[in-house]
């Protein structure tokens, strides 16, 4: 194999892992990871639609999903218990018993307008208000991966382990979604 067919497997090897470790995904399943108590157990924390959590994983984004909540809370002006009681209860009526089939998934946008629907009727507010306190959110959830995407990108052309132009490709693999979970 030659040594640049070599190098860009290396790159899309490490774009993919840098991809799937800043854990690109939307932000109607990062408003829904729990906050441990004594009485949960890992089955009984899922996201509320893939099973796997905030951020697709297990483990994963369960401080990201206090600070979320707590977010939350702050820009639609309601306690934060409240918001995180009413995630709560989302994610249980929303549990799905078997995991999504072989490559399909939950549709987004059904999902995010069922959030926000349950949202507002749990907080008595407005459900226009919820929506958009949910895209405010995942517009910041975005641009703080983009920021540091692009921090670690130049941190390896400095390095010398990337070229510009593959950190380029890189980043613009990952805002068309060919890697890294969804674009923008």
């Amino acid at each position: 194999m030659s040594r640049t067919k070599r190098m860009t497997l290396a790159v899309s090897a490490g774009a993919l892992a840098l991809g799937a470790g800043l854990g690109v995904t939307g932000m109607a399943s990062a408003a829904t990871t729990p906050t441990p108590t004594p009485s949960s157990t890992a089955e009984a924390t899922p996201g509320a639609t893939d099973g796997r959590g905030m951020h697709g994983g297990h483990g994963r984004g369960g401080d990201r999903g206090v600070a979320r909540a707590s977010e939350l809370a702050a820009k639609l002006g309601v306690d934060e218990a409240k918001v995180t009681e009413a995630l709560q209860a989302f994610r249980e009526a929303n549990r799905q018993a078997t995991p999504p089939a072989e490559g399909t998934k939950p549709d987004r946008a059904e999902r995010e307008a069922a959030l926000a629907k349950s949202l507002a009727e749990s907080l008595g507010i407005e459900e226009s208000k919820v929506t958009a306190a949910l895209e405010e959110l995942r517009t910041e959830a975005q641009a703080d991966r983009a920021g540091a995407l692009k921090t670690k990108l130049d941190k390896a052309v400095a390095d010398g382990t990337l070229t510009q132009a593959e950190a380029d490709a890189v980043t613009k693999a990952v805002e068309k979604g060919v890697i890294g979970g969804r674009g923008h």
